[in-house]
């Protein structure tokens, strides 16, 4: 059963840096309410329904990545249309498959309600398979990034941690993650707003492409 403020959520358009609407429903570990998973990064993702080809990929691989998200203080999430007993027995399939249990919760949604708070659905639309969008939420409740595939491409799991560690050094360095940023890598310090720095500044670059704390980017 979602909240008011998911259902408030339905008419608006998502971007980075608004609130993710809050939301309580059933799924595979009980009750959950996004609200609880304040104070920690949560990676709240869509996939198009149980039983699936692409869909069955990318939860075997996101639990054998799922202490990765972990080590990053990072709480995983899916959703789908699905009802909670459909998840139930394709959990028991992927393990017994694959001899992987996936832990992180997964979330019913078969009225649609919680889709389209997040603009994962259209208002016309009456299922989710086109759907693949992931939600990159910070211990705040803001969303900072989203991500859209189609549903016959499956997520870079790569790609979702690349992210959260780009998001987590940016935040804690007060820095910019330049194309390719990997961790480990030199990050680029802000650009100044000050004319009397970019006046000094060496070259016709060095006042706004800097590595972070060691001046000019080479």
């Amino acid at each position: 059963m979602t909240t008011d403020d998911a259902r408030a959520g339905s008419s608006q358009n998502l971007r980075i840096g608004d609130t993710a609407p809050d939301f309580e429903a059933r799924s595979t570990i009980g009750p959950v309410k996004l609200s609880g998973f304040r104070g920690r990064w949560l990676i709240l993702f869509s996939h198009p329904a149980d039983f699936t080809p692409v869909c069955t990929t990318e939860f075997v691989e996101l639990a054998r990545q799922a202490g990765e998200f972990k080590r990053r203080d990072c709480e995983l999430m899916a959703l789908s249309v699905d009802s909670l007993f459909s998840h139930f027995a394709w959990l028991r399939m992927i393990r017994d498959r694959f001899d992987i249990e996936v832990r992180f919760p997964i979330v019913e949604d078969p009225t649609l309600v919680i889709g389209r708070a997040f603009g994962m659905v259209a208002p016309q639309d009456s299922d989710s398979a086109t759907v693949r969008t992931t939600f990159f939420i910070d211990p705040s409740g803001a969303i900072r990034a989203m991500t859209c595939y189609p549903a016959n491409m499956g997520r870079s799991i790569p790609e979702m941690l690349r992210m959260l560690d780009a998001l987590q050094a940016i935040d804690a360095e007060s820095a910019l993650a330049p194309a390719n940023w990997q961790p480990g890598e030199p990050l680029l310090e802000q650009p100044t707003q000050n004319l009397d720095d970019v006046f000094k500044a060496g070259d016709g670059a060095a006042w706004f492409l800097r590595e972070a704390g060691k001046g000019e980017k080479k």
